[in-house]
């Protein structure tokens, strides 16, 4: 019976984690509540990016959205952060470019351990499968921002507004 009591334990206590909820919790809400609190601190940081050719943010464009930041608990206060982006238009040349910019931003600026995955909007772009390769391949990404072209393009996209 106690080895019974003892699965039956840990069984609970991996579905309340994998749920996002920490153990002991009995609210549900909690841990949506917490998951939301977590999107919204990366939608925070991501919303002020600039456009590469506009003067406007990727909020303003609604390229990025309150709804297009996910967050995971992963366990062990680590998370995994997925972002789901819309070009402006379908053939958009520099979506590759705004998924870079919006890793490196989150990479620095996440108070928490993650994991990111980033994506175009399922439908909202013509290339979209070979963007998604790109910008989640983390040789690409580290091999993308030792251009020094390409990586003041990124500073300048970015930067803090002031």
């Amino acid at each position: 019976m106690a080895t019974v009591v003892a699965f039956l334990s840990q069984t609970v206590a991996r579905v309340l984690r994998l749920a996002g909820l920490p153990e002991g919790e009995t609210d549900p809400g909690v841990g949506i509540r917490a998951m939301d609190e977590r999107a919204l601190e990366v939608y925070d940081i991501i919303r002020n990016i600039r456009d590469p050719e506009k003067p406007n943010t990727l909020e303003e464009l609604d390229v990025v959205t309150e709804d297009c930041v996910t967050v995971q608990d992963l366990g062990e206060e680590e998370y995994l952060v997925i972002i789901h982006f819309t070009p402006t238009v379908p053939h958009c040349s520099l979506a590759t470019l705004i998924g870079l910019c919006l890793r490196v931003k989150l990479q620095r600026c996440l108070p928490f351990k993650h994991k990111l995955e980033i994506y175009i909007s399922e439908g909202a772009h013509s290339t979209e499968e070979d963007i998604n390769k790109q910008i989640n391949d983390k040789e690409r990404v580290a091999a993308a921002m030792e251009n020094p072209g390409l990586q003041e393009i990124v500073e300048h996209c970015v930067k803090e507004p002031e």
